[in-house]
């Protein structure tokens, strides 16, 4: 019995260390796609994903040793780097069984990525290009309707409310943003035709006054 329970603890510090490792390899791939850096990033989730998949077949034939919280959370962190990928390589997203998370752990995943694309809205923004910002203002939105309009999850998903009202927060914030910068754009834009208009009438009074001498 002793030998038995030794075995399993050391599967269970294993099954947590590798948990820690794939939440930290999810972390630093969504990190790599917000540097630009998609290659690496296709890398980390690579590795993330290896562990992922090793620690559900562990869960398969030892539930008590791997079903934690600590779990949850690596597979949630990993489906967050797996959709925001997808969507920023490929345009779309990245389903529940391709990268072999149970759908809990996806939506709550899914969710977060809401907060991922407003980095990348400001990112957008302070490059000067509002029309990425608006894009990624529109893919926000569209995984808010679609999380919201499954109103059975919030009963099936614990957190999935919490998340969602932060993720309107998140979007109604970033949509202030963007509204200022296409105002400022606007103003920036006719301040520049003014002054153009003014040179011009400088010019064409100067060349009044030479014509008068």
């Amino acid at each position: 019995m002793k030998s038995e329970l030794e075995q399993k603890e050391k599967m269970r510090q294993k099954a947590q260390d590798n948990m820690r490792k794939a939440t930290s390899l999810s972390k630093q791939a969504i990190l790599f796609v917000h540097q630009k850096k998609l290659g690496e990033a296709q890398k980390l989730v690579q590795k993330a994903k290896e562990i992922i998949l090793n620690l559900n077949k562990t869960f398969e034939t030892h539930p008590e040793i791997v079903h934690s919280g600590l779990f949850d959370a690596a597979r949630q962190e990993y489906a967050e780097a797996n959709v925001l990928l997808s969507l920023i390589e490929e345009a779309r997203f990245a389903a529940p069984g391709e990268i072999g998370v149970p759908s809990v752990d996806y939506v709550l995943g899914l969710a977060d990525v809401i907060g991922e694309y407003r980095r990348l809205a400001l990112d957008a923004l302070r490059e000067g290009d509002v029309k990425k910002g608006e894009d990624c203002l529109q893919t926000m939105d569209e995984i808010y309707v679609e999380l919201t309009a499954m109103d059975e999850a919030y009963m099936l998903v614990p957190g999935l409310r919490r998340k969602c009202d932060v993720a309107r927060k998140i979007i109604e914030i970033t949509r202030g943003d963007i509204t200022q910068e296409v105002g400022r754009a606007s103003l920036e834009k006719h301040l520049r035709q003014l002054e153009r208009t003014v040179k011009k009438s400088r010019a064409s009074d100067g060349k009044a006054i030479n014509r008068m001498k």
